[in-house]
């Protein structure tokens, strides 16, 4: 935030923005951006402090409500926020949570032992993207309210009733001024207000959509926390033995919880927690947990004649094959990496989740041989399947280097060498790939068609899925390498399109595709270089003039434009091998005309994101079945 300064830098020339007006000017600065991801992250903030009532001993339900109109409602039992006045600020408590930035009782270490919220300010930046907020506080037998209008007091701090109860409930509207879109998605918060719960133990999440005419109600209350937590990540999957291994400790003023269990399957989903926030580049803590799992298995392997010594020590991506596991710490002082608390940096915390998982962990597994023995003959499956994945890729790289060149002879790649002016498009099938390669512009647009349906790697290991010619020719012609090989430095075009035809089969193709980048090159997807696509489903023609329609509102759009009539000439393609190279250019191709979708990776619901990979890929049938009759009513465009 710079101001222009005529000769001289002095204490005048600091620009000062008066209460809440920088929140206003920079709101990405506070919650991330202003797109639906911050929309969504002014009900975590308002949740995030009844939720640290919650682990200060206090509040034990929290009620969320959408109600009509897009305001939401937060209601919590806990002590209400103090109404007496603030000696420093000279305003009532609430008034300087609300109004204030860096306000609060999260800052002193007075209020809440450890506390979560995104930046510390959580309240005050609500009330300042919202076109109004009102808060009602029950305490002391009195009822008190407050309202603000975009961060502004409205009136003072007043007791308008008697109550039996104590408590805080928050009502706001965000503001249409900030946000690009104020509408607000009920399983976007569900997923959310479920993982709070997993992640504060005995908490009930109630959420209630008052905007249907029949109201929405999900429950969220897990007396296990996140033991019940690593169940519900498992549901779907098949565990391998039956307990839920869990450690819980305190070291140096840190709270320690972990849970895991392993699954028959191939992927490993860790996730991370610190004051109940997502940590989705890990951390100290993560770090922790790792070197704990990994000595304990090598040594209790060793100790117990598991493991020869010729087979050398397990890797901890052996031992983690097929784990699903949750380390949640509770630290008075937090210090992340980065404005959005994407990775932990206190160094005590690798000590203590190393030190509480090693000697629980051990206990664990002297008491339970039966269950270590499955652990660590699955680690060594996982370590014979590793050693066969790297021979195979010291295969493909001597004979790389004899044969002189290292792309696949069906692709066909563009002229520019600059990564960042290039895209390469993964075509389903020989003729699409045909049409494409006569559509690009050769300078910057590469083709790869791939031919058939690639391997479902959600049920395979590495050493299977290098085996697959048409999975080895992507990881080659995107010259990253892969697992511990991959280096996104050596990516070699800025973007990777994944263009299939516009039925189920193609749907089903590019399934597979992200499966296999989710899985084995997320850093793609999370960099933002993964596109879909979008080809057209309808080309109108009238009169010599063509139009194409991208689904059905936008034919009808057209047909109530053109008129409808029967000279009319309609067609529904169902695959890119219809188009000649001039449409597919015109429609799917050309940069000014063309529309791609970005594939994002939304890292708060990654554990999310995991669970519905596993139910639409995974071995089991029956949860598949569940989802595809819970979603069968938002289907568009279904092939007859």
């Amino acid at each position: 935030m710079g101001t222009e300064v005529n000769g001289e830098y002095g204490a005048d020339q600091i620009q000062i923005l008066e209460g809440l007006e920088a929140v206003r000017k920079r709101p990405g600065m506070y919650i991330g951006s202003t797109s639906t991801r911050g929309l969504h992250h002014l009900v975590y903030e308002i949740v995030d402090n009844a939720v640290d009532e919650a682990l200060a001993g206090y509040c034990t339900e929290i009620q969320v409500f959408i109600q009509k109109g897009n305001s939401i409602r937060v209601v919590d039992n806990g002590r209400g926020i103090p109404t007496g006045i603030n000696h420093k600020a000279g305003l009532p408590a609430v008034e300087v949570v609300f109004t204030i930035l860096h306000a609060g009782g999260k800052f002193g270490g007075g209020g809440y032992k450890v506390s979560g919220g995104l930046h510390g300010v959580g309240a005050s930046v609500v009330n300042a993207l919202s076109e109004w907020l009102e808060v009602t506080i029950h305490q002391n037998g009195k009822k008190y309210n407050q309202r603000y209008e975009r961060g502004k007091v409205m009136y003072p701090l007043k007791e308008i009733g008697t109550t039996d109860h104590t408590g805080t409930e928050v009502v706001f509207q965000p503001d249409k001024e900030i946000f690009e879109d104020t509408e607000y998605d009920f399983d976007t918060l569900r997923q959310r207000l479920r993982e709070m719960a997993f992640l504060t133990k005995g908490i009930k999440i109630v959420l209630t959509d008052e905007r249907l005419e029949e109201p929405k109600v999900r429950e969220f209350h897990y007396e296990g926390g996140i033991k019940e937590y690593v169940s519900y990540l498992n549901r779907h999957k098949d565990p391998l033995y039956d307990q839920i291994i869990y450690c819980e400790g305190q070291r140096d003023d840190i709270y320690v919880e972990v849970a895991m269990q392993h699954n028959s399957s191939y992927q490993e989903g860790t996730y991370s927690f610190v004051n109940n926030i997502t940590t989705p580049e890990g951390g100290t803590h993560l770090t922790g947990f790792r070197n704990a799992i990994t000595k304990t298995f090598n040594d209790y392997a060793k100790k117990n004649k598991i493991l020869k010594e010729k087979e050398g020590n397990l890797s901890g991506e052996d031992i983690r094959e097929g784990l699903a596991a949750i380390i949640s710490i509770k630290i008075t002082e937090p210090q992340f990496e980065g404005q959005t608390k994407q990775k932990l940096g206190n160094s005590e915390a690798r000590g203590a989740v190393e030190s509480v998982v090693t000697e629980q962990l051990t206990y664990f597994l002297e008491q339970n041989p039966a269950v270590a023995k499955i652990i660590c003959d699955k680690a060594l499956l996982a370590q014979r399947a590793r050693d066969a994945a790297r021979k195979a890729r010291d295969l493909t790289r001597r004979k790389t280097a004899l044969d002189g060149t290292s792309l696949p002879g069906k692709l066909a790649d563009c002229s520019d060498k600059n990564p960042e002016n290039c895209e390469i498009y993964i075509v389903e099938g020989d003729s699409a790939g045909g049409s494409a390669k006569t559509a690009r512009d050769k300078a910057t647009q590469a083709i790869l068609p791939l031919r058939g349906k690639i391997l479902n790697v959600e049920k395979a290991r590495l050493d299977r899925i290098l085996e697959n010619n048409e999975i080895k020719a992507m990881i080659t012609a995107f010259g990253t390498g892969i697992g511990e090989d991959f280096n996104i430095e050596k990516l070699r075009y800025n973007k990777i399109v994944i263009m299939t035809d516009a039925d189920v089969d193609g749907a089903h193709i590019a399934t597979l595709m992200l499966t296999f980048l989710y899985r084995f090159m997320p850093d793609l997807i999370r960099e933002g270089h993964v596109y879909l696509a979008q080809p057209p489903l309808y080309k109108v023609e009238k009169n010599k003039k063509v139009f194409y329609a991208y689904d059905d509102k936008e034919l009808n759009d057209i047909l109530t434009e053109i008129g409808r009539d029967g000279n009319n000439k309609i067609q529904r393609y169902k695959g890119l091998g219809e188009m000649d190279a001039e449409q597919l250019w015109d429609t799917t191709m050309d940069p000014a005309k063309r529309i791609l979708l970005r594939v994002n990776i939304d890292e708060e619901s990654e554990s999310e994101i995991d669970v519905v990979f596993n139910t639409l890929m995974g071995d089991k049938v029956e949860p598949r079945r569940l989802f595809i009759e819970e979603n069968a009513k938002y289907v568009r465009n279904l092939d007859i």
